[in-house]
C-alpha cells in the first residue's frame, strides 16, 4: 500500500537512543488518511513521538468498510525501496500486481509479503467482483543495510502456522512465537502475529524480553496488559517483557508486532526508506523518469506521481520526533 499524501512528510527513525528498555503502556492514536477515492485508513506508524517498533516502520489499519456498491481499494502503481510490505486481511480481497510480474489475489488469513529491495513498483485494488466488506492492515518492515539492495520479490503464503490456547488463536505472519515459525522471509529479528480472542478469553502470550512490542486493535473489546485498546488504536509496550496478559469482553482481533530495536537510523519519505537525502532524491528521480522501478502491467490507470521533495534537508535523527 502506498503513502498517498501529496505533501509527504519526512520520518526520521531508527537507532536505539529512544527505545524504551522497560515495559510501558503508551497508547497511540491514529491519523486519518485518504487512500485513493474510497478508502480511508488509520495510520498508527509513523506516529507523533513513536516512529518504529523493532523494524516495523509503517502501520495502516482500514475498515471494516461496506464496499458493496463501491470500487473499494484502488491504489495505482507506485514505487517502494528499502522495505517489505505486509498485506493482511480480516475481510475482503486485494488484487496485487507488481513489476516482477506477480499477480495474486490476497484473501483473509493469507500473507502477502513484498520485498522491495533496491526497487519495485506495485498496485493494489479490490477485484471487480468483491465481497461486501473490506477490513485489514498494511504494514512495512524496514530492511537493514546489508539487505536493502536485494532483488525484489513477492511471496504469497495461503497457509500459516498457528498457536492456540483457551480463548486464543495466534496466526504467525512473520517470525517466531511460542515455537511456531512463519514461512515468510525476514531480514532482521521481528515477529508479527494475528491474535483472535473469543469472548471471555483471559490469556498470557509469551514474549522475548529483548524485543520491543506493540499491539494494534483490529476489532472487538479487549484489554492489553490492563489497558483497554479500541479498534484502530495501538498500544506501545516497550521492552523487557516475558509475557503479555490479554483479556476480551467480546470476540476481538489484535495484531502483535515486535522485534529487536532497529539500530540503524533511517530516512523515510513517501514510499521510500533510505539512509540519506541522496538516496531519497535519486529514488524519486528514477521513479519520475521511468527507470529502475519497472512497470506494473495490467492495471487500468496511470501510475502515481511522486510529491515534491520538501525544501529542508532530509536527515536521519532517531526514532522519535
Amino acid at each position: 500500500m502506498s503513502n498517498l499524501d501529496r505533501e509527504a512528510s519526512v520520518s526520521v527513525c531508527g537507532g536505539r537512543g529512544f527505545v524504551v528498555a522497560e515495559p510501558v503502556r503508551e497508547l497511540l492514536s491514529p491519523r486519518h488518511v485518504k487512500l485513493g477515492e474510497s478508502t480511508e485508513v488509520r495510520r498508527l506508524l509513523p506516529n507523533l513521538g513513536r516512529r518504529m517498533v523493532g523494524a516495523w516502520a509503517f502501520v495502516d489499519h482500514y475498515g471494516p468498510d461496506d464496499i458493496a456498491d463501491e470500487p473499494g481499494m484502488q491504489v495505482p502503481p507506485h514505487p517502494h525501496m528499502g522495505l517489505q510490505t505486509v498485506s493482511w486481511l480480516h475481510e475482503g480481497e486485494v488484487l496485487h500486481r507488481d513489476s516482477t510480474g506477480s499477480l495474486q489475489t490476497i484473501r483473509p488469513g493469507e500473507l502477502g509479503l513484498m520485498t522491495s529491495g533496491r526497487a519495485i513498483s506495485h498496485s493494489e485494488e479490490s477485484p471487480k467482483s468483491h465481497a461486501r466488506y473490506l477490513h485489514g492492515a498494511q504494514l512495512w518492515v524496514a530492511l537493514p543495510d546489508g539487505h536493502r539492495h536485494t532483488d525484489p520479490h513477492f511471496e504469497h503464503h495461503a497457509t500459516l502456522p498457528t498457536v492456540t490456547a483457551p480463548g486464543l488463536t495466534a496466526t504467525l505472519l512473520l517470525g517466531t512465537l511460542d515455537g511456531a515459525t512463519s514461512p515468510g522471509t525476514t531480514y532482521s529479528p521481528v515477529v508479527g502475529a494475528d491474535l483472535a480472542l473469543t469472548r471471555g478469553a483471559d490469556v498470557r502470550v509469551p514474549l522475548d524480553p529483548d524485543f520491543e512490542y506493540a499491539v494494534l486493535s483490529m476489532s472487538g473489546d479487549a484489554e492489553v496488559d490492563g489497558v483497554r485498546v479500541l479498534p484502530g488504536s495501538m498500544l506501545y509496550l516497550g521492552c523487557g517483557r516475558t509475557e503479555l496478559p490479554l483479556r476480551a469482553d467480546s470476540d476481538a482481533g489484535l495484531m502483535l508486532l515486535g522485534g529487536e530495536p532497529f539500530e540503524e537510523e533511517l530516512v523515510m519519505w513517501w514510499n521510500f526508506i533510505g539512509r540519506s537525502q541522496e538516496d531519497i532524491a535519486q529514488a524519486r528521480a528514477d521513479w519520475m523518469n521511468g527507470s529502475r522501478f519497472g512497470e506494473v502491467k495490467g492495471y487500468d490507470g496511470s501510475p502515481l506521481a511522486a510529491p515534491e521533495l520538501p525544501p529542508v534537508p532530509l536527515k536521519p535523527r532517531g526514532r522519535v520526533r
